[in-house]
């Protein structure tokens, strides 16, 4: 998993991996750090795509279906 520490006085900003953030907060104290797990917003990132791409296909075919219905009559 990679992850993206960020100090809330400084602004100072970390790409670390499991094993390197669990040796960073040992030496620095967790309060001062906002943490984001980037793999977990990559796959939520993802999935929001794969959503919108479900939708946009149940769309089409229904207009697909709606022409080849009107054509045929």
């Amino acid at each position: 998993m990679e992850y993206k520490i960020v100090n809330r006085n400084t602004g100072a900003t970390y790409f670390l991996n499991e094993e390197e953030k669990t040796n960073f907060f040992i030496k620095n104290k967790l309060q001062n750090y906002n943490e984001i797990n980037l793999t977990e917003q990559k796959r939520i990132r993802i999935n929001k795509m794969l959503d919108i791409l479900a939708h946009s296909c149940v769309v089409e075919a229904s207009i697909l279906g709606t022409l080849i219905y009107i054509q045929n009559n």
